[in-house]
């Protein structure tokens, strides 16, 4: 599952890409004609190997060839070589044999046959980052954080992830069992996907209560900061009238991070979104925002959660740097590295680890995350029923409003299940559209203007001030003196 993806101008003679990726690879695109390989060769001598350390290599490569069980090809001996000294140094490295270069590059479209899972690797298991939206494993139930400990009754302990991830995929119509262990239950649950053909849709949006609008971003394609963009200011124009906008990035694992880039770029005025450092000099790469706002400083609020990775990770720490948007939900992942896919040979490459990113304030997101400004769990809520009461533009003869803006039981009620409704399907959005009410109000630029008091005036008397006085044989009012 890729998370970010440098994408600056290409150079014909060489392929190199450059990714933010947290586990399996997804898309793939050409990076730039500053080769990062190629320029470090040019710029300093290749160091010595260590020669002991060498001889050790061959003596063991040796023993394998001869005295394993089963016979070897050279060629895959070599071949596990890679891949071993490869996975030992992070678990965003990898090597991308035939098979997996070649989904990588397929995958640019975004379009793929699968259970629709973004996965990584962690303590040896396949951990779930999020369900791809509308996928079949999102109608199924499977949740972010579940970890996945079978494969058609295939223990996937040790499993390499790239074969885990080739077990998962396959013809549209094909089934597949998964055991997943999840946290609070005790035994495993089992699952049985019929693959299907993942479509993911990048960006959806809708307007919520007639004067927000709400933006979902499932993914960081190619071109899902050029849509957003232009999604946004086609709304704007329409809805010029629009309170505030809620930019949904939770269960995004990341992707092209020119496009976060972008994303950001559509709400600030300016100044840094994101910087990368490595050991070599063009790893030290800084991307900023132009000058102007698309939203016009519009309230806004970031909905993250912990399947939120890399490249939306990127997006939600540049706002909340800058003070431009509240930043709603639970911590996020946590990937704050930048991997170089570098090809090898015509069909194959390796995918290693050469940055890591920062926010416009100098924080790194790795292994630690984006803390939201408002913390608020995604929670199951139960509706307290109640009886509806009776207003007084219920009430038969009741004085009309010369605007004809009267609020009876049947509006009042129709309203409150619209509320009860998104409060029931999903909490944090319900807060964060609360959250974006109170910020229009607070930021209210005309305040109402107070009528000029007119003169004081002495009260009429309602009833003349009297004394009541009891008798035994009659009631006698008398004027107080």
């Amino acid at each position: 599952m890729l998370c970010a993806l440098l994408t600056p101008a290409c150079k014909p003679a060489r392929l190199l890409m450059v990714l933010a990726c947290m586990a399996a690879p997804l898309w793939v695109s050409p990076l730039s004609a500053q080769d990062t390989g190629s320029q470090s060769a040019e710029q300093s001598p290749p160091a010595l190997l260590p020669l002991e350390d060498l001889r050790t290599f061959t003596r063991v490569y040796d023993q394998i060839r001869n005295g394993y069980v089963e016979e070897i090809s050279d060629s895959q001996l070599l071949e596990y070589a890679i891949r071993g000294m490869i996975a030992e140094l992070d678990p965003h490295s990898a090597y991308l044999g035939k098979d997996a270069f070649a989904d990588l590059q397929a995958n640019t479209s975004g379009e793929f046959g699968g259970v629709g899972l973004e996965v990584s690797l962690e303590d040896g298991f396949v951990k779930v980052v999020t369900p791809i939206d509308d996928s079949p494993s999102a109608r199924a139930g499977i949740l972010s954080g579940d970890v996945i400990i079978r494969l058609d009754d295939q223990p996937v302990k040790g499993m390499d992830l790239n074969k885990a991830v080739n077990m998962m995929r396959g013809p549209k119509g094909s089934k597949i069992k998964l055991g997943v262990m999840r946290q609070g239950v005790d035994q495993p649950i089992d699952f049985e996907l019929v693959r299907d053909i993942i479509k993911v849709q990048s960006i959806r949006t809708r307007v919520l209560e007639d004067d927000y609008f709400y933006i979902r971003i499932s993914q960081f394609q190619l071109n899902t900061g050029t849509e957003m963009l232009q999604k946004l200011r086609i709304h704007l124009e329409k809805n010029p009238k629009t309170k505030g906008i809620v930019l949904d990035l939770r269960n995004n694992p990341g992707g092209v991070l020119q496009s976060s880039v972008e994303v950001a770029d559509a709400f600030l005025d300016g100044g840094m979104v994101v910087y990368t450092q490595g050991r070599l000099e063009n790893s030290n790469i800084h991307y900023n925002a132009e000058a102007g706002d698309l939203a016009n400083g519009l309230p806004l609020v970031v909905l993250i959660n912990d399947g939120s990775a890399s490249a939306s990770e990127i997006v939600a720490g540049a706002l909340q740097d800058h003070k431009r948007a509240v930043i709603m939900g639970t911590r996020s992942f946590g990937k704050g590295s930048v991997q170089t896919v570098i090809p090898i040979s015509q069909d194959r490459a390796v995918k290693l680890t050469t940055a890591l990113y920062y926010t416009p304030l100098g924080r790194s997101i790795q292994a630690q995350g984006i803390e939201p400004d408002v913390e608020v769990e995604r929670v199951k809520i139960a509706e307290i029923s109640t009886v509806q009461g009776t207003t007084e533009a219920d009430l038969a003869g009741h004085l009309n409003r010369k605007d004809g803006r009267e609020s009876n039981s049947k509006s009042r009620q129709e309203k409150r299940i619209t509320s009860a409704q998104l409060l029931k399907e999903d909490n944090q959005l319900h807060e964060a559209l609360n959250l974006l009410k109170g910020l229009h109000i607070f930021i209210q630029s005309s305040p109402v203007k107070q009528p000029e008091p007119a003169p004081a005036q002495p009260a009429p008397a309602i009833a003349p001030d009297i004394s009541i006085t009891p008798d035994l044989g009659s009631e006698q009012s008398t004027p107080r003196p």
